[in-house]
């Protein structure tokens, strides 16, 4: 009784085994999630970098190692090895660094304004539950790597440079490019035929996501990394002290205009109302910020008021605070929009004006 026991318990692990490693890039990415979420912080600190960086160098490694033991070119005792374990490394890899790219450029925009990105990284990642054939896995994990990695130097080229903007991604794009470039090349040499016969879909494939990258950073999808939206509200008045300080003045929100969907309610008393925010900024970059009021017409279309952008750096963890105010207002939705120089959304609030009521009570606070 005990060996049929042991023998069922043996089957059970190994069936696990075989489904962890057919899941492995799923199951990577909700443990990278997880680990990312906790140790990932600043993407100018210096240890958040080592970890991406990890992510791409193992990923890199991996990648090639498993293909040096498809082709059984590594010693024959250590062929069985990396065909058992370099997969699983590079789907851990690839999870880790999607999931840090998913936290980072969750941070930096609106997630509604960005959610094609979002679903484009999401089925990157769930694709490979679909993927069999072997010649389909190699361009898969060529396009997954790509798409990691073109996620990854798009958000630390402005870092190192201090700038950003349309030239800082297409120089990332290309860097991006010539990295990819030499893997294939690499990948030639250790598996000729196979590349080879699959180089056209090698280049289509890259080339797809060359193109759909650029076609959302230039429609504005792509939010504005390394930027990352830490505050943001609409208040009755705001103004700078004499020491540094913003004074906030704001009205106090019912319990029910708190809950999801529902929109706050402001009553304008002094004849303006404001929209104060803090983008946070690597330390060395510096860039103009605008913020974009809006009001819903009668048809239900969004109709722009008014557009003022101000000048922010990187300053310290809680954001560089600033603020714009409108005096002519009328009942009615409105909100505000939170958004770098070319228009890609760090955040934005609706809200609810009432130009006939009376504020509720106030409350003043300091940040």
């Amino acid at each position: 009784n005990l060996s049929v026991i042991i023998q069922i318990m043996t089957e059970r692990t190994k069936r696990l085994v075989r489904m962890v490693k057919r899941h492995w890039l799923t199951f990577g990415f909700f443990l990278g999630f997880i680990t990312d979420a906790i140790l990932l912080n600043r993407i100018d600190d210096l240890v958040d970098n080592l970890i991406l960086l990890a992510y791409v160098l193992l990923a890199t490694t991996a990648m090639l190692l498993l293909y040096v033991g498809v082709a059984e070119r590594a010693p024959s005792f250590l062929t069985p090895i990396l065909k058992k374990y370099a997969p699983i490394l590079m789907q851990y890899a690839f999870g880790g660094l999607l999931s840090g790219m998913l936290i980072f450029y969750g941070r930096s925009g609106d997630w509604l304004a960005s959610a094609p990105f979002y679903v484009l990284i999401l089925v990157v990642i769930f694709g490979n539950e679909f993927v069999g054939k072997r010649s389909d896995r190699l361009i898969y994990n060529i396009g997954l790597y790509f798409t990691g990695l073109f996620s990854y130097i798009v958000l630390v080229v402005p870092v190192i440079t201090g700038k950003m903007g349309d030239w800082m991604f297409i120089i990332s794009g290309v860097i991006s490019l010539m990295i990819v470039w030499q893997v294939v090349k690499l990948l030639y040499r250790i598996v000729p035929n196979f590349i080879t016969a699959n180089i056209k879909r090698v280049i289509i494939t890259v080339g797809a996501i060359y193109i759909t990258f650029n076609a959302l950073y230039f429609t504005n999808v792509i939010p504005p990394i390394p930027l990352s939206l830490t505050e943001l509200e609409i208040v009755q008045s705001v103004y700078r002290t004499d020491a540094g300080s913003y004074r906030i003045e704001s009205e106090q929100q019912p319990w029910y205009r708190r809950l999801p969907l529902t929109k706050p309610l402001l009553h304008p008393q002094e004849g303006s109302i404001a929209c104060f925010a803090r983008v946070f900024a690597p330390t060395r970059l510096s860039a103009e910020i605008f913020h974009r009021w809006e009001y819903l017409d009668e048809a239900g279309v969004w109709q722009q008021h008014l557009r003022y952008g101000y000048n922010i750096s990187g300053v310290n963890s809680g954001g560089y605070g600033g603020y714009t105010k409108i005096s002519s207002f009328h009942t009615g939705t409105w909100r505000c929009s939170v958004e770098s120089k070319r228009g890609q959304v760090l955040g934005r609030e609706t809200f609810l004006i009432d130009t006939t009521g009376q504020a509720g009570k106030m409350e003043v606070r300091y940040d």
